[in-house]
């Protein structure tokens, strides 16, 4: 068994949170809390993952963390 890291997101949405996985297209669910959508995305990549060894595709494997930053921008208007 080989352990692989994915970077995940998870933000807020209109009934809870929603969580992707960028680098795994198409890799998505949803939770009521941000601790239900980690584990929601965990089950989800696991899923994604099976299936793409299924298709006989290697699975992508990230060259390095994403960085994510919140930047302040100001707009004239």
């Amino acid at each position: 068994m080989t352990n692989y890291q994915f970077t995940v997101v998870i933000e807020p949405d209109e009934e809870g949170f929603h969580a992707y996985a960028p680098s795994l297209p198409g890799c998505h669910t949803f939770g009521g809390t941000v601790e239900e959508a980690r584990a929601n995305i965990l089950e989800a990549i696991e899923l994604h993952a099976e299936e793409i060894l299924k298709d006989g595709e290697a699975i992508p494997v990230e060259a390095e963390s994403l960085f994510i930053t919140r930047l302040s921008v100001p707009i004239a208007g």
